[in-house]
Formats: structure tokens, C-alpha cells, sequence
């Protein structure tokens, strides 16, 4: 269980962000095992979609809580996702949320359009392929600099990529997972990545990649529409019934 959130209550104002992971027999969780390269990973993201940040706060043992310094830039109702794999779980990860509401004046973003591409710190980003309902999609993003390729992607979080998917209204949290070998330390790719993504149902959802590239992590965020698959797509991702 994710416990309530500790974070400043309003925009702009310094502070830390806390909680606490409790087990079933509601005693704080203090070892955990590493999913790509960190034992915790938070997500936080406002509710329209925006203000996305992936960060890893650091665990106090004697406690079982996690915090790191935290500042609000923008008021509004956030989803927070706190995604681990508990020692003793195999390799299984667990996602928990909760919803943080932040006082101060709100500006909203609405009507946001499709969006294949990204640009970033210089950088653009391209996403190739589509999300279909009920089955597994593959999806490819590359990543370009004015106009040429980019081949000089470094490992972050165990590929060469992180991709984090959305649905829109609920903030349902899907995992995705990057295709291809473990990276070697040292090795760089590009300029595509690929993940493959299942959506649970039709709809539109936001996604957001991290990539990495001369030591700096860069974000691009996308809008995409999943259709409805087919009864024989459907069959096809799920042949054994589940």
C-alpha cells in the first residue's frame, strides 16, 4: 500500500516530497530489489497530462520512507505512481498511485491536439506505429538533430530508452517494455528505439519517453489514439485465454 503523499501544498513553495510503502501486514517496506537500475522510480504527472517528471527518491532503511526535495511548479491535481519490485516478489514490479492536489492559480490545458512528434532541448522525437485495444503494439520512436540521425544514445535505466504510458481521464499507469538486449556499459544506439506497449482498452493516451544522450536525460511527449482491435487481434495477443 502507497501511503498518503508528504509534498508542499502549494506551487512554488520548497519542500520535500515523502511516503511510505506498506505491506500486507501494514509494517513499512525497507528492501527492495532493483527494476531498471533503481530500486524506486516516481512518476508525477498532472492530471491534463502535463508536468511530467520520472524521478528516484532515496529510501531512509530505519523508516521505510522515501523522499527527496520537491517544489511544485504548477497548481492543480496530480497522479503520483510509485513503481517498485519488493524483495521476494520475483520480477514482478508493482505500480500504486495516489492523487496530490496543489493550491495556487491554475492555468488548465485543454484541447490538446495528436501528436506523433516532439521537439526537446534540440532535439526531435518521431513515434512510428500505432496502439490497437487488446493487443500488444510495437512501437518505435526516433530520435533525430537537425535532420540527421542520431546514433549516440546512451543507456539509461537498463536500454536505451524509457517509455511511460498514460490513459487519458483515469491515468491508468500501462507498462511498456523496451525490445531488443540489455545495453553494455560504454555502448551507445540510434537513432530508434522500440518498445512494445499493450492498451487496455480504446482511447487516447499520453506517453513519454526518456532518453539519454551525452549524460543528460531528455523527455518527449506524445498524444496517440488506440483503436479497438479485432476479435482475431484480441485472439492472436492472448492465445492461451489470458
Amino acid at each position: 500500500m502507497l501511503s498518503e503523499v508528504s509534498a508542499p501544498q502549494s506551487a512554488e513553495q520548497a519542500g520535500e516530497l515523502a511516503y511510505t510503502i506498506t505491506g500486507p501486514d501494514g509494517s513499512p517496506v525497507t528492501e527492495y530489489q532493483e527494476a531498471h537500475e533503481k530500486e524506486m522510480h516516481l512518476i508525477v504527472v498532472r492530471t491534463d497530462g502535463t508536468q511530467y517528471r520520472h524521478v528516484h527518491p532515496e529510501l531512509d532503511p530505519s523508516t521505510g520512507s522515501w523522499s527527496l526535495p520537491w517544489q511544485w511548479e504548477e497548481a492543480g491535481t496530480y497522479k503520483i505512481y510509485a513503481d517498485f519490485a519488493p524483495t521476494g516478489d520475483g520480477e514482478d514490479t508493482l505500480t500504486l498511485s495516489r492523487t496530490v492536489d496543489v493550491a495556487g492559480e491554475l492555468t488548465p490545458v485543454t484541447d490538446r491536439l495528436l501528436s506523433a512528434k516532439d521537439e526537446v532541448d534540440g532535439f526531435e522525437v518521431t513515434l512510428d506505429g500505432e496502439l490497437t485495444a487488446g493487443t500488444s503494439s510495437d512501437l518505435t520512436l526516433s530520435v533525430t538533430q537537425d535532420g540527421a540521425p542520431v546514433t549516440t544514445l546512451e543507456p539509461y535505466l537498463g536500454a536505451f530508452g524509457h517509455l511511460v504510458a498514460l490513459r487519458e481521464g483515469d491515468m491508468e499507469y500501462l507498462h511498456v517494455h523496451a525490445e531488443g538486449e540489455d545495453p553494455a556499459a560504454g555502448e551507445t544506439s540510434g537513432p530508434e528505439i522500440s518498445f512494445m506497449a499493450e492498451a487496455p482498452t480504446a482511447g487516447r493516451y499520453y506517453l513519454y519517453l526518456d532518453f539519454q544522450i551525452d549524460g543528460e536525460v531528455h523527455t518527449a511527449q506524445f498524444i496517440v489514439e488506440a483503436e479497438q482491435g479485432t476479435e482475431n487481434e484480441s485472439a492472436d495477443a492472448h492465445p492461451d485465454g489470458h
